[in-house]
């Protein structure tokens, strides 16, 4: 059996690759996450008493602990999603992003390291660090052309300076000590399980109680929309077949404006929410001061994904709307019970 170490995996897209994971055969998580504010164990509800499914609380900062779980378990990959990963609380707050971003990536990679030293032949080549990273370290595109995985590094906020660190550290680390490492670059995700700060369930959740809909600036940056599942199949797919020290963008082929976006889960939920007395939802569009920093545009290229690995999305943008608008319409206590910390959908990153 196959045992891989989910860190963040309580996590939006985290515990998505959770629930993705397990529903192959043969493979073990062990899913390790701080639950700090984005992390819920409500969302891994569904996996309980699943004998393959390992819990345990803690932080990829802990090395006595990282070491303990890979030989305890003897760990087979590594997939890392654990980040502070909203840009807004970055402005807010660079320091923890740096911590955990960077200072934490680096701690697993040098634990990782070491374990991996430690194996037989067979197992060392198996071995995989699969490090899942953003779009937005490439900086702010203009009107046309897409991110490749070759495009310069330009990251314009705390957050995504942060990710390009760590993904300079896993380079470095692959071609340093020959730590076989993976790098995925994905464009804005979205699905099941997002904690309410991001637009999406943001939206969703104030147009329910018909509260004004805040859109930055004049609505119009862009960004290329990958429904979460989609992003786990690719997960999946470059830890199964991608080539040690390869990078590889995830998108969804789905450009749109933020105020397009909005705009779609309006008449979504004007559509699903018939006796709502806040219809048409459209009338609760608030335009407010843009973040700092703002990057206007982002676009994956794909296409070495599809080409090498033959993956691709399988969900449009309005078929992914549609199923996440419906999710969180289906589940209000989830909603209810991730709203119950500190952040009570108020504006952040006000900072200048």
């Amino acid at each position: 059996m196959q045992t891989i170490l989910i860190t963040g995996g309580a996590g939006f897209i985290g515990g998505n690759f959770a629930h993705f994971v397990l529903e192959q055969p043969d493979v073990r998580v062990v899913n390790l996450d701080a639950l700090t504010y984005a992390g819920n164990l409500d969302t891994l509800a569904a996996l309980n008493g699943n004998p393959r499914h390992i819990f345990i609380h803690g932080d990829i900062g802990d090395a006595v602990l990282i070491n303990q779980l890979l030989t305890e378990y003897a760990v087979d990959a590594i997939v890392n999603f654990a980040a502070e990963s909203h840009v807004d609380r970055s402005i807010d707050g660079p320091a923890a992003f740096v911590n955990t971003n960077v200072l934490g990536t680096f701690n697993l990679l040098n634990c990782a390291r070491a374990y991996w030293m430690t194996r037989d032949a067979a197992a060392k080549a198996a071995f995989r660090f699969l490090h899942v990273s953003t779009d937005e370290v490439y900086g702010s595109l203009g009107a046309t052309g897409l991110f490749t995985e070759l495009t310069s590094y330009a990251p314009n906020s705390p957050y995504s300076a942060s990710k390009a660190a760590s993904d300079h550290l896993v380079r470095a680390w692959f071609h340093t000590y020959g730590l076989p490492v993976l790098t995925t670059n994905c464009s804005n995700n979205y699905g099941p399980y997002q904690f309410p700060e991001k637009l999406i369930p943001l939206i969703i959740l104030k147009a329910q109680r018909g509260e004004p809909l805040p859109i930055y600036g004049d609505g119009g940056n862009i960004r290329d929309w990958l429904f979460v599942g989609d992003h786990c199949r690719a997960i999946w797919r470059v830890l199964e077949a991608g080539i040690p020290g390869e990078v590889y963008n995830v998108g969804g082929n789905s450009e749109r404006t933020n105020l397009e976006v909005v705009d779609t889960l309006c008449t979504l939920l004007d559509e699903l929410l018939p006796t709502s007395p806040h219809r048409p939802h459209a009338q609760l569009k608030q335009f407010v001061t843009d973040r700092p920093g703002h990057d206007r545009r982002y676009a994956i290229d794909a296409s070495k994904l599809k080409r090498e690995l033959q993956w691709q999305p399988e969900e449009t943008f309005e078929s992914g709307m549609r199923r996440t608008v419906t999710w969180y319409l289906d589940h209000p206590e989830w909603c209810a019970r991730v709203m119950d910390g500190s952040y009570r959908g108020e504006r952040l990153g006000m900072e200048n």
